[in-house]
């Protein structure tokens, strides 16, 4: 159930309601608003008696049973938008995602060496993307293939953000690494191959940092949402849902871009919504009309793949873009936010 408090409700009022709800046996998950405070309550069944009680308490406005499976990502929870601040720590600049404000993370798959990261930083920078993204540990299907550059990569990603300014986001693929990464990162990614990884999901929502949150590939939204409450159950509210594409019979892209999941999940939840055009496309001349499709339906932000010299590239050669098509999709990009209402 959901305690929603009086508008300005005084401090030690909310204090009083927490303490109440941790003395009945309920875990309290706060969500504070520009003019409220929610305060979720997890546990057992609500009972109308019970619910009469609290709504009975000094400076508590209304109370409201949570339906959904998923509680704490509902918008039974929480009906406006909420948004996530990245960085801020590390030399990094503060970037607010959701609630009107897009966001563009950027950047090569994988963190190849020092000089293409750098370079892709800059690439990145100077077309107005706000965030730095790179794999420094790669899942791969094959043992052959590219890994990543791993604790070498990390400390590539902290040099780079010396550099710009900008907050880095990296994935994180097993729990025993989410200490190491979380040291380094602004953001940890939780990629499609983890996504029921519920260890993993935990451990990542205990670390407090955003966590950008892709979709199974094989996963349905009410699955995908569940999934993330393992994070926001953690007392972690700082999760960005991330659709990249399902697999499908469709043979002519990578994935098929779930484009209507954008809308779907802006209506089921207060959670921060961003494509990954680049996994969906898996060629370099679809992903500029899948992000702007993105945009149009609705999305808060883009996490797109961006290589110095692609052809070069250690994995997803395919579908990282180079300079000239990255710049030139921040452009069309722009207008399309604009025409949203929304700024960039």
């Amino acid at each position: 159930m959901v305690i929603v408090m009086a508008k300005n409700a005084p401090a030690e009022a909310v204090e009083r309601v927490i303490n109440d709800i941790k003395a009945l046996g309920f875990t309290p998950h706060i969500s504070e608003g520009e003019e409220r405070t929610l305060i979720g309550a997890i546990g057992p069944a609500p009972t109308e008696e019970l619910r009469e009680q609290l709504a009975g308490l000094v400076a508590v406005d209304t109370v409201v049973r949570i339906t959904k499976p998923y509680k704490l990502a509902s918008r039974e929870f929480r009906h406006d938008d909420s948004f996530v601040i990245i960085g801020g720590s590390g030399g990094a600049n503060a970037v607010k995602t959701g609630n009107g404000r897009f966001v563009v993370a950027a950047g090569p798959c994988g963190v190849e060496s020092r000089g293409q990261l750098l370079d892709a930083a800059a690439i990145v920078q100077r077309h107005g993307a706000a965030i730095l993204r790179g794999g420094a540990y790669k899942p791969r299907t094959s043992p052959y293939a590219f890994q990543g550059l791993q604790e070498q990569g990390l400390a590539i990603l902290e040099e780079a953000r010396a550099n710009t300014g900008m907050p880095v986001v990296t994935e994180v693929t097993a729990p025993e690494l989410v200490e190491k990464v979380a040291a380094s990162a602004d953001m940890l990614q939780i990629g499609a191959r983890n996504s029921q990884n519920f260890a993993l999901l935990a451990e990542v929502g205990k670390t407090g940092k955003p966590v950008l949150f892709k979709r199974g590939m094989s996963t349905s939204i009410a699955e995908f949402l569940q999934a993330a409450e393992y994070v926001l159950s953690q007392g972690n509210p700082n999760v960005i849902l991330c659709e990249r594409g399902i697999r499908t019979f469709e043979t002519s892209t990578r994935f098929t871009l779930d484009v209507s999941a954008v809308p779907v999940l802006k209506e089921l939840t207060h959670l921060p919504v961003w494509v990954d055009p680049s996994h969906a496309a898996g060629r370099r001349p679809l992903v500029a009309s899948l992000a702007l499709a993105s945009a149009a339906a609705g999305a808060d932000g883009l996490i797109v793949e961006v290589h110095p010299r692609p052809e070069e590239a250690k994995s997803d050669a395919a579908q990282q873009l180079d300079d000239a098509e990255f710049g030139a999709l921040m452009d069309r990009l722009g207008k399309v936010v604009q025409a949203l209402g929304k700024s960039l």
